[in-house]
């Protein structure tokens, strides 16, 4: 890899060459919309989520010389969401590279069940959308056409909603979920609200899961983030068999737990809804085909820890590969990330394991005791069931602990059957649908 100081020596002499040439030389810095000169990106990511925003960061972090352009459908990176991991999902150098985006650090973290209170010393951290459209904007390293669609993907070309065509060294699909083919997939959807209460709440951490509410929807728990003293990001959860979202649904309970916890809400900053997908087995040819030449990351490329749902850390490393393997065209680029999910999906199967004994065996309504019993287990295996760098003997500690059926729990264990059962059950579902 070329040393950043010379990388930026070159790009400052190509900039001078081209003055004395009469030519308007690459700015060091382009903002929201602006025009470059007639030459190709080097790179092009399509969509502006937080996926694509960290690899437009990062490469031309590491590399000031290479040309990016970021195709968004909004108006702003990274949409309406607020991304969280723990202090320990990262790298110290990670962590040092992502410190401007991030809006929040909390000391600790916070858990209830019925059976279990717990406070956890590892640290919890938070960006948002908001911080990272600003931040990226601001440094001004790459371009960003907002406000357009991509309705076609080659390795080095966009055709857009308007006809446009877009040529490029590289094309990389970051838009989000795409068709879940191959997937078995559970769902964890969420509402939440930023509120400003008329009195301190009292929290210091921030709680990752209060499972002492109501069960329904399968798994359900509330999710508080405290970013002033009298400001919190109120969010209900439910681990869910289906997809369906019904928003207003979940506002009302937010405002039954703030009820009930004494707090009296005078605004609403801002919301925010998704719906994430939980793995529970997969098929890499069927979902991402060898002979497909167009580079995935994010959620499109299936990077997301399984159980949890949390992409951030698996976005930082995509982020990090790519600019320690750059440059790359778009066929080598769609190999490379193919196989760093293949790679990732490998060393995860264990958690797919965990989410189909969660999601298939036992009753919906008492997932949470499963959750219950998981977080009486000790914070170093806690800590690296989220960093997904369990022990072969943290895993065996796993399942040991599991209050399940063990005999319903045993066709659970080989993936591709369970596969092959679910298609099977698919199918049949479909025959027996009326036309």
């Amino acid at each position: 890899m070329m040393p950043q100081n010379r990388a930026g020596r070159m790009a400052e002499r190509r900039n001078r060459d081209a003055r004395r040439a009469g030519v308007t030389p690459r700015c060091r810095g382009f903002g929201q919309n602006s025009v470059m000169n007639s030459r190709t990106p080097d790179l092009l990511l399509v969509g502006g989520g937080l996926a694509n925003s960290l690899i437009a960061w990062r490469l031309t972090q590491r590399r000031p010389d290479v040309r990016v352009t970021i195709l968004e459908a909004g108006e702003r990176l990274g949409g309406n969401h607020t991304w969280s991991f723990h202090e320990d999902d990262l790298s110290a150098q990670q962590r040092a590279w992502m410190a401007p985006f991030l809006v929040h650090r909390w000391p600790g973290q916070h858990i209830r069940f019925p059976n279990c209170r717990r406070d956890f010393s590892e640290p919890y951290l938070s960006i948002t959308s908001d911080r990272l459209h600003d931040v990226m904007v601001a440094a001004g390293r790459f371009e960003l056409k907002s406000g357009v669609r991509a309705v076609e993907l080659a390795a080095d070309a966009v055709t857009t909603d308007s006809g446009e065509r877009l040529a490029a060294g590289a094309v990389l699909d970051g838009r989000g979920p795409g068709p879940s083919d191959g997937l078995v997939l559970g769902f964890q959807k969420f509402v939440g609200r930023e509120v400003r209460l008329a009195e301190p709440h009292g929290l210091t951490v921030p709680t990752i899961m209060d499972a002492t509410v109501d069960q329904h929807d399968g798994y359900r728990f509330v999710y508080l983030l405290p970013f002033t003293d009298d400001t919190v990001l109120i969010e209900d959860t439910r681990y869910s068999d289906g997809g369906a979202l019904d928003p207003a649904e979940l506002h009302a309970a937010i405002d039954r737990y703030a009820t009930a916890r004494g707090w009296t809400v005078i605004d609403t900053l801002r919301g925010e809804d998704g719906v994430l997908p939980i793995l529970m087995a997969c098929d890499l040819e069927r979902f991402w085909p060898a002979d497909d030449p167009v580079a995935r990351s994010g959620l499109r490329a299936g990077l997301f820890q399984p159980t949890t749902g949390y992409s951030l850390p698996q976005a930082v490393a995509l982020a990090d590969a790519i600019a320690d393997h750059w440059p790359m065209n778009g066929v080598q680029l769609a190999r490379f990330t193919r196989e760093f999910t293949r790679e990732f999906w490998q060393r995860t199967r264990f958690y797919r394991l965990l989410n189909r004994m969660l999601f298939r065996v036992g009753r919906p309504e008492h997932r949470y005791r499963v959750l219950e019993t998981f977080y009486s287990l000790s914070e170093p295996l806690i800590t690296n069931f989220y960093a997904t760098k369990l022990t072969l003997r943290q895993k065996l500690r796993i399942l040991v602990g599991k209050p399940l059926p063990i005999l319903d729990a045993l066709p659970m264990v080989r993936e591709r059957r369970f596969l092959e059962r679910e298609a099977q059950k698919g199918s049949d579902q479909r025959s027996t649908t009326p036309r």
